[in-house]
């Protein structure tokens, strides 16, 4: 299931941030977007997901022209909660109000009650926190919540996954670690992904590289 974006030009009325840029990212791999501040790495992603709507620069909203298309079917219209694209950003976004475990359970697809708490438990199983499904997310380490909200993106199903600097907010050790445990995932589940970072130390593949000027 390739991802397919060609974006003609993105930006707002006042400013283009991005001229034709064109990109494939295959099933398992991941591509690394990188570039200053303001270059638009994040307002691809955006793009990619379709929520540029709500993505302004100063009081003007982000707009493109192209196409965004996922093995050959073309979301650029559908909307977001069609696409079939999970995100994972720099903060962990868990629900205060729930347990971990319904963090989890929120993201599992619709189906008996049995088999979507054994896909939880396995998810927990997977990020090395078996028996940490009543714990409250605030009482979780950084590097443990990072591995339940990269989980629960993953028991969406999503087709590929869309990463904003996921590993930006965690110390050294565990960016190591928790880049490898990504990237890892993102193998197994055979999907095409997409990493926005400014950190050179972050990119999955040196041949799948894109410098935003």
């Amino acid at each position: 299931m390739t991802l397919s974006v060609h974006l003609r030009q993105l930006g707002s009325a006042q400013r283009v941030l991005l001229r034709d840029l064109r990109f494939d990212v295959a099933p398992g791999e991941t591509l690394t977007l990188m570039g200053a501040s303001g270059s638009g790495k994040s307002s691809v992603l955006a793009a990619i997901a379709g929520t540029l709507h709500s993505v302004a620069e100063g009081a003007q909203a982000l707009r493109f022209d192209g196409t965004i298309t996922l093995d050959g079917t073309d979301l650029t219209q559908l909307p977001t909660a069609r696409r079939g694209i999970g995100l994972l950003f720099q903060d962990p976004l868990l629900f205060a109000h729930m347990t971990v475990a319904e963090n989890l359970l929120f993201a599992v697809p619709p189906g008996p009650r049995a088999q979507r708490w054994q896909q939880v438990e396995q998810a927990l199983a997977d990020a090395e926190l078996a028996g940490y499904g009543e714990r409250d997310p605030a009482t979780l380490s950084g590097g443990q919540r990072a591995r339940v909200a990269l989980m629960r993106a993953l028991l969406a199903r999503p087709s590929a996954l869309l990463l904003d600097e996921p590993f930006s907010k965690l110390d050294a050790t565990l960016r190591d670690q928790f880049r490898a445990f990504v990237f890892d995932h993102i193998r197994a589940q055979n999907i095409p992904a997409v990493l926005v970072t400014h950190d050179a130390a972050d990119i999955a593949d040196a041949a799948l590289v894109l410098e935003l000027k």
